[in-house]
């Protein structure tokens, strides 16, 4: 009896969650906070919302949810609907995203003290409990680092691929290591879409024909050749960046143009690498 007991439980841990109307699921990770992961995650979203396609971001950071407040959505609650004894969620809409956050539910003056495995449950409940309707491209932020949240996540989707959030100096670059070396095991096998660099260099506002690389230059292409992958492209650091961040706006309202670039890069360069595998 109670190896049957251990078996269910063993079957309902590797169990996909059923994501119907879902045609792309991405990742967005980094091995540490502070690269601007989040920042990357929510403007690629709305990048593919530009471009016209249907898309979904899931803040994944149960501990730290950040993307309400960078899409200045922090005291909007979603629609909750009891169906039997089961509720169903609906994402908050904003720039053409449809969201859905652990931070819309709970008191963000309040820190969630919870072990790993229900920080795990709480994200399978976020994606599978959603009504999210026909998606053509979901992007799902992690947290930084490799835990539960990371490893329930991989385990219960089927994933179009990772992305690799970094900056180019060497101390960013040891962690993002091992966030892609997660990917790559041979028990996960995600692919590595590409390598994203984050604050690749820096002009200032009144001086355009100047770059200074003041996080070090050319860590992204290296990270990117150990992994067998392709740099998708560098973003500049820019402060107007995190900036529009706090107060829930997009780069896409910005004056400097530099940034909106290099996103429509990369997402032109996802599309490319995802649309027809």
């Amino acid at each position: 009896m109670e190896q049957n007991n251990k078996s269910k439980e063993m079957n309902g841990l590797f169990e996909k969650i059923p994501m119907e109307g879902v045609k792309h699921i991405i990742v967005v990770a980094s091995g540490k906070g502070g690269v601007g992961k989040s920042t990357v995650a929510a403007n690629l979203a709305i990048a593919l919302a530009r471009n016209g396609l249907n898309t979904a971001l899931v803040d994944a950071d149960i501990f730290g949810p950040s993307i309400p407040k960078m899409f200045g959505i922090e005291d909007i609650k979603p629609e909750v609907s009891a169906i039997g004894d089961k509720e169903i969620f609906f994402p908050v809409k904003k720039y053409g995203v449809s969201i859905i956050s652990i931070g819309f539910f709970v008191d963000r003056s309040q820190s969630l003290i919870w072990r790993g495995p229900m920080a795990g449950k709480a994200v399978t409940q976020l994606l599978g409990d959603t009504q999210w309707g026909d998606i053509d491209y979901m992007i799902i932020d992690f947290p930084p680092g490799t835990s539960d949240i990371q490893l329930t996540t991989v385990q219960k989707l089927n994933l179009a691929g990772a992305l690799i959030v970094t900056t180019p100096q060497e101390i960013s670059l040891n962690d993002a290591r091992k966030a892609a070396s997660m990917f790559t095991n041979p028990d996960l096998k995600v692919p590595i879409l590409g390598i994203i660099e984050n604050m690749s260099w820096f002009t200032p506002e009144k001086h355009l024909d100047e770059i200074y690389y003041i996080f070090g230059k050319g860590g992204g292409l290296k990270l990117a050749k150990e992994f067998d992958t392709v740099l998708l492209g560098q973003i500049p650091f820019v402060l107007e960046v995190g900036e529009a961040a706090e107060k829930g706006l997009s780069v896409f309202s910005q004056k400097n143009k530099s940034v909106v670039t290099a996103f429509e890069h990369i997402t032109e360069m996802i599309i490319s690498r995802t649309e027809f595998k």
